[in-house]
């Protein structure tokens, strides 16, 4: 098992393209490390420099201490697994499996007995015998996975090994996959664009924009205390809702206004948020979560009610998704998640609701939220307001 570590590591094509100015991430022995971003983020580029199939431009790669720049592929003692299986068609299972120890010259019984134990492991063990197209999808990425594992290698990269399977089939075979690692320890970098997978299956989570990092935590910190705009966007499902609000500040002490709606900052949000406070008289930008608003009546008060027309609804089964055109519709904004993708026009408040509450499509709904589950950022620089 190893350490990697990349110390200030850029990638530069040519003088026109930088696809990573300079990263520095300290991926730990045995952990599980998702790289996680949209298109065209670096995260594919910085697993492959890992591996030696992209040259570094400057900085250091270490891999167990030792410095692996200039390394070849072949003595860095890694494995990889790609989203396509590159399983050899000709071969059986057991052939498969045990075709990288037999190019490096290990003996019969030596091959015989790694491979019995990986198709252990791997729930193979009835499977030997039979040819790739004799097999599910799922079945075929797990005997691509024991092809990497059965060397023992220092670390395991994988490459979106999970997006040409069904949305079922992903499912399990995140848990499969989490569960192997914890089984063999083996330190695993894991590439991903799809944030339920970097949430469900990772130690940490890397979120890679544009070539930089973002963050870098446990996937619950991320989610709970994104350092930006960008990482509160893109770590949740459904995203985030992002408002602009004014912060104003009168006898009777500081609150939120969006429009006509008002909604005063208690003493013991200001206590969790004190530096809210130097923001009295400007505009910032809330990130509300649709799972942390509450749909409420509106007959009665309508006092720190937000209101609005459910113009569409999901049905997701235990839940539903409403996205209501409010009146302060003008104050909503939405941020792009592909690096080339514009911002959308005329975005919608996105709810998630108990699927049993009784709203219809084009039905005025009435929405509140507690300020202390909402997310602050600072209107230039995107960064969060924190204590």
């Amino acid at each position: 098992m190893a350490s990697i570590v990349f110390d200030n590591v850029a990638k530069h094509y040519g003088d026109a393209f930088v696809a990573i100015p300079g990263l520095n991430i300290d991926i730990r022995d045995r952990e599980f490390l998702v790289l996680v971003g949209p298109s065209g983020c670096g995260k594919s580029t910085a697993l492959r420099m890992i591996a030696g199939l992209e040259d570094i431009s400057s900085g250091r790669l270490l891999i167990d201490g030792e410095l692996a720049n200039h390394l070849a592929p072949r003595d860095r003692d890694i494995a990889m697994v790609f989203q396509s299986y590159a399983l050899y068609p000709h071969l059986s299972v057991e052939e498969n499996i045990g075709f990288g120890l037999r190019v490096r010259g290990a003996s019969k019984a030596e091959i015989a007995a790694k491979v019995r134990e990986t198709a252990r492991l791997l729930e193979l063990g009835d499977l030997l015998g039979r040819k790739p197209s004799q097999l599910s999808g799922g079945q075929r990425q797990r005997v691509a996975m024991g092809r990497a594992l059965v060397r023992r290698p220092k670390a395991f990269l994988m490459d979106e090994p999970l997006s040409n399977l069904d949305a079922r089939l992903r499912g399990h075979m995140r848990s499969e996959i989490a569960r192997l690692q914890k089984l063999t320890g083996v330190t695993t970098v894991y590439v991903t664009h799809d944030q339920v997978e970097a949430m469900t299956m990772g130690d940490r989570v890397a979120l890679l924009r544009l070539g930089v990092l973002q963050q870098l935590g446990a996937p619950r910190e991320l989610y709970d205390n994104p350092a930006n705009m960008f990482v509160g966007g893109f770590i949740g499902a459904p995203a985030m809702n992002f408002l602009k609000a004014r912060l104003a500040l009168d006898d009777a002490g500081l609150r939120v206004e969006i429009g006509s709606f008002r909604m005063p900052i208690s003493s013991e949000v200001l206590a969790l948020r004190p530096r809210l406070a130097d923001y009295a008289g400007r505009t910032v930008m809330l990130g509300i979560r649709p799972e942390t608003l509450k749909p409420v009546s509106l007959t009665g008060t309508t006092e720190g009610v937000l209101r609005g027309a459910a113009s569409f609804i999901e049905d997701l089964g235990a839940t539903r998704l409403a996205h209501l055109d409010i009146e302060a519709a003008s104050s909503l904004a939405e941020l792009p998640t592909e690096a080339d993708e514009v911002a959308l026009m005329s975005p919608r408040l996105k709810v998630s609701f108990d699927a049993a509450y009784p709203v219809q499509r084009n039905e005025l709904m009435g929405v509140t939220f507690d300020l202390a589950r909402v997310h602050f950022f600072d209107m230039e620089t995107e960064l969060a307001i924190r204590d």
